[in-house]
């Protein structure tokens, strides 16, 4: 009777903080106002009375090899009819740090000395949102661009502290000053960027090029006073430091501890926006890391950080945990330029969860992602039983590793697993849920905060409906293995299904995938009007096609080598060791092949030359040339694998450059 009086008290104090929690939210929701953007002045600028001009930076873009060529259509076009009216307007914020950085921008913001009706007068199809910080959302040549004026800002944040143009130093120009107050009342240094693509000139009035150079993120004036005013910046904060691997200052960081709390009482949508910035363009691994570190996805996704604090204790490296793998193949397949729709992440959150739930075999999980990958029940199966050969090493996810299994008993699996990640959905989006699945980790904190909207859950739960219902009846093949990124961006289900079946298919056993994406490549010049058919030629993206034809060429190959070697081995007299030698390099497969023991084999010949006759040498030669090129086309797939292992230095080089470009400035 104590243990369970216990019990009920226990929940309901739970419930109590939950519903404390939930009147937060509503009460910041209702004064943020959708699209809220505050912004602020340094106390520093205030309090000292002064407007340091020598900090101000006037750069030529053509020095960072930035080109009028990189600007999208649409910016242009706005830029341009502003400029036609008499106003002035620049590129602001992130999309001028990226492409400083050598980077390709999210979206490219534009703000302009007009105000919002002007700007909107300008356009065909405009329309004025957010509340305390409106801006102007311009749809144009099929694309939307941002554009805030000037003059909003100065109206946002109007108090006695604003400075104003009678505050202007002497000798300062009006444009400048403009754009310098401007600055002062973004998030970070180098989001408080300007640049004119007309005139080639990046305005820099915060010192944010030099943060740049020295790969930091500072708040512009006190990040506490930021931070306390806008708690999103924290989650944006972060989201650029993972995605361009910048180092966190010292301020900065003491300031996100502090506030960190504070992100449960922003609306539930900026959540979501927030998150689906982090984890769907390329820079997935990365964020949870740093919210992880940062104690905010205890916030965010309880049931994961719990999930990473016990990998923390069994000391399991972060890194090597299933959950970091499978968004470190996530950040593989999507990039800024080529985002994903958010239903492809909330799917593998809910995939993992029911795997730590309820662990499962290898073979089960293996042909699970085949099946989404295929696109097909049974072809699905085949590659899985074909493929899935390797020992998982994944605890708790993976229970064993069995390949006894028929076909009927892994489809019934497959199809429990499916249902087991169906109802692992509802913990993202029901507050119960979520305190019921958090009460398997008693030592862990819920603050019963969900953000995803039920209407993503449902078309996440249509992923994995086709797979619970009908396994059998599930056969929507594909023709093509590479991604449709336009189509994957809106969310349609068949190629979120896809990319999901690739990304876990690699995480269990990338190895593999590695081989199969090779083959193809490999047998080009045996079938290539096949490979056309089934993966568009030369794509690296897909899985081998099925091509009876090659296999068969592909036997005759090794049948081909067999029958050169035999009459080798008898003619040399070659020993038993050398045999096994020979007999091992015709008879593993093609990715297996050393280079190196058909030179080994080579030389072990002709060290027994003294035992044949100068006729039975040469035709030894001749024997290992044949041998050599008959084995050449199986060799050449270690040859591509190991080229594509070479790490590709593309980024570290173009860092290299823009940190020499700094120090010309």
């Amino acid at each position: 009777m104590a243990v369970t009086s216990l019990r009920g008290n226990n929940h309901l104090l739970s419930r109590l903080k939950l519903l404390l929690n939930q009147q937060q939210r509503l009460a910041h929701t209702l004064s943020e106002g959708p699209q809220s953007r505050p912004k602020m002045v340094p106390e520093s600028v205030h309090e000292e009375g002064l407007i340091d001009m020598s900090k101000w930076r006037k750069v030529d873009s053509r020095v960072f090899g930035i080109t009028r060529s990189m600007i999208p259509e649409p910016s242009w076009n706005v830029l341009r009819i502003l400029r036609r009216e008499g106003f002035e307007a620049y590129l602001v914020g992130g999309c001028v740090r990226d492409l400083i950085l050598k980077r390709i921008p999210k979206d490219f913001d534009v703000i302009t000395t007009a105000n919002l009706k002007q700007i909107k007068r300008q356009f065909h199809r405009a329309q004025i949102v957010g509340q305390r910080f409106p801006i102007c959302m311009v749809h144009i040549k099929g694309s939307v661009i941002e554009v805030s004026s000037f003059e909003t800002v100065a109206k946002a944040k109007h108090s006695d502290k604003e400075v104003t143009f009678s505050q202007m130093p002497k000798g300062c120009d009006k444009k400048d000053f403009i754009r310098w107050r401007n600055s002062m009342h973004r998030d970070f240094t180098i989001n408080s960027l300007f640049f004119d693509p007309l005139s080639n000139k990046i305005f820099d009035y915060a010192n944010g090029m030099a943060d740049l150079r020295s790969s930091k993120l500072r708040s512009l004036g006190s990040a506490k006073l930021s931070f306390k005013e806008d708690c999103a910046r924290i989650l944006r904060g972060l989201r650029i430091a993972a995605r361009l691997s910048l180092k966190i200052s010292k301020e900065t960081e003491t300031a996100i501890h502090k506030f960190s709390s504070s992100i449960s009482t922003l609306a539930t949508s900026r959540i979501m926006m927030e998150m689906n910035y982090m984890l769907s363009y390329g820079a997935a691994e990365p964020s949870l890391c740093l919210l992880w570190e940062f104690n905010l996805l205890r916030v965010l996704l309880p049931i994961h950080a719990a999930y990473l604090d016990e990998q923390r204790i069994r000391k399991f490296p972060q890194n090597s945990t299933m959950l970091m793998k499978l968004f470190f193949n996530l950040d593989k397949v999507v990039t800024v330029d080529r985002p994903s729709d958010c239903s492809l992440w909330v799917a593998l959150l809910a995939f993992h969860m029911a795997l730590v739930s309820h662990p499962q075999d290898a073979l089960v999980v293996f042909t699970f992602a085949s099946v989404l990958y295929h696109g097909g029940c049974k072809k699905g199966l085949t590659f899985a039983r074909d493929n899935a050969q390797v020992i998982v090493d994944y605890l708790p996810e993976i229970s064993s590793s069995s390949a006894c299994k028929s076909e009927e008993e892994l489809e019934k699996e497959v199809s429990l697993l499916a249902s087991l990640v169906l109802d692992s959905i509802a913990a993202l989006t029901a507050t119960e849920s979520l305190v019921e699945t958090m009460s398997k980790y008693p030592e862990s904190p819920c603050s019963g905060l969900v953000f995803v909207p039920k209407k993503t859950a449902q078309g996440v739960a249509e992923i994995f409906r086709v797979l619970a219902d009908d396994i059998k009846s599930y056969n929507r093949e594909r023709k093509s293995y590479e991604i449709d990124y336009p189509v994957l961006r809106k969310g349609f289900l068949h190629e979120t299904r896809f990319v999901l079946g690739k990304i876990i298919l690699e995480t269990m056993s990338s190895s593999i995938l590695k081989g199969e994406e090779f083959v193809q490549e490999d047998y080009q010049h045996l079938e290539q009007e096949s490979i056309k058919e089934n993966c568009n030629k030369g794509k690296k993206r897909g899985l081998k096609p099925d091509t009876p034809k090659l296999k068969q060429e592909f036997v005759k190959k090794h049948k081909l080598v067999e029958r050169k070697c035999r009459p080798l081995e008898q003619e040399m007299d070659i020993d038993n060791q050398d045999a096994v030698i020979l007999s091992q390099l015709v008879s593993v497969p093609r990715h297996n092949v050393e280079k190196e023991t058909c030179q080994l084999l080579e030389e072990k010949v002709i060290k027994k030359k003294h035992k044949a006759t100068k006729q039975q040498l040469k035709t030894v030669e001749k024997n290992n040339d044949k041998e050599n090129d008959s084995l050449s086309s199986l060799l050449s797939g270690e040859k591509i694998q190991k080229r594509k292992e070479v790490p590709d230095k593309g980024e570290k080089s173009s860092q290299l450059r823009v940190s020499s470009l700094f120090k010309k400035i």
